[in-house]
């Protein structure tokens, strides 16, 4: 039998993060894809592709704008997805977060869908508050939502099949989408973040990621000044300024930091923080293949990656007062000889990027078997 013909789809190459890690790992896999996006520019391109990603009409409106906010053409994408060039492709896998199923639409072969989440911002109407400017430009959001679940559950029965990046998003992938999801873990560099032995470990716990709402820094920081700790936060967002206002003396701002620096910091910290609730969370792993142990709140991705008594601490959820006693406490009571950094290094290679790869050969094996 011979080789199937793989196309890539992602959702646009417009800065490098977990995302566009899945499909740079995709590509090394299959260095034959050709990547499909509808709008790319030269700095949100990972550096690992085999090929210049093929665009769309799009990419010229996105060009002539200055490649600045996208977010004009979001009414356009769903339409620049399904008429992607594909006809040569025979199985497609795409990287889904809003609009990439629609593909569905452009193609006879096999589609399977990557998906990081259903278009949260069109399930979750708290996720649109004050996204949009103004009175009309919440009601032209709120009408591209509903306009977005129908595209979805449309693409949903025609997907070959679905894959989830952790268990939290294929539950929720089988609320909005009445799909079954195989739950593959999106891959982290455990060969960059290793342990360094001769660096020895400090007297900080760390806080590492964009200080944004969702991700509940200002919880992190409320309980290390409770709890009379030393906290390094390592990263900047709009919530900067509200951290900086809850914090105490002992808590120190690194702002952003290198990959080489965020690397050290978690070999010199006691344990990473994790306060917010992730659909997967690639730091707390980063941290874990460093050696280090994390103190996380029990939901979403953590439940998955967090292993209790072996490469951390989970603390129940709850209001935020209570969050911040939980964590407050777990920082007080954490004793790092009770972690093996060794044991917990030899868990975080559970979420490799060679075990990635070897998941998904496995599931284009099953598909077009």
């Amino acid at each position: 039998m011979s080789t199937p013909r793989l196309a890539l789809v992602h959702e646009r190459l417009t800065e490098v993060a977990g995302s566009e890690n899945v499909v740079e790992q995709l590509n090394r896999q299959w260095p034959e894809a050709r990547v499909h996006v509808p709008i790319a520019r030269p700095e949100g391109i990972p550096a690992g592709l085999t090929h210049a990603p093929v665009t769309t009409w799009l990419d010229r409106l996105y060009r002539r704008s200055g490649q600045g906010s996208y977010a004009p053409l979001l009414p356009l994408l769903p339409g620049s997805f399904r008429r992607m060039p594909l006809r040569e492709a025979d199985v497609v896998i795409t990287s889904h977060h809003a609009f990439a199923t629609q593909v569905v639409h452009a193609t006879d072969a096999p589609v399977i869908a990557y998906v990081h989440s259903p278009a949260r911002w069109a399930w979750h109407a708290e996720l649109r508050a004050g996204e949009a400017g103004g009175r009309l430009g919440e009601l032209a959001l709120t009408a591209l939502a509903a306009r977005t679940r129908r595209q979805e559950l449309a693409a949903a029965p025609r997907l070959a099949h679905v894959v989830a990046n952790s268990t939290a998003v294929a539950e929720r992938v089988q609320q909005c989408w009445n799909r079954t999801a195989e739950v593959v873990y999106p891959p982290v560099n455990t060969s960059y973040y290793h342990p360094d032995p001769a660096v020895e470990r400090e007297d900080f716990f760390l806080l590492a990621g964009r200080l944004v709402p969702y991700k509940r820094p200002d919880l992190a920081v409320r309980a290390a000044e409770v709890a009379g700790v030393r906290l390094v936060v390592a990263g900047d967002g709009r919530f900067l300024q509200r951290c900086q206002e809850l914090a105490g003396p002992r808590t120190t701002f690194a702002g952003r930091v290198s990959d080489a620096a965020l690397r050290d910091l978690h070999r010199r910290s006691r344990a990473l923080v994790m306060p917010g609730v992730e659909d997967f969370g690639i730091v707390p792993v980063e941290a874990m293949a460093c050696g280090s142990p994390v103190l996380a709140l029990g939901s979403g991705g953590a439940l998955d990656t967090v292993l209790p008594q072996v490469s951390g601490q989970l603390v129940a959820a709850g209001g935020d007062d209570q969050v911040v006693a939980a964590l407050a406490e777990a920082m007080t009571g954490f004793r790092a000889g009770d972690y093996d950094p060794q044991v917990v290094r030899k868990h975080a290679e559970r979420f490799s990027e060679d075990v990635f790869r070897t998941s998904m050969r496995d599931v284009v094996t099953r598909v077009t078997r």
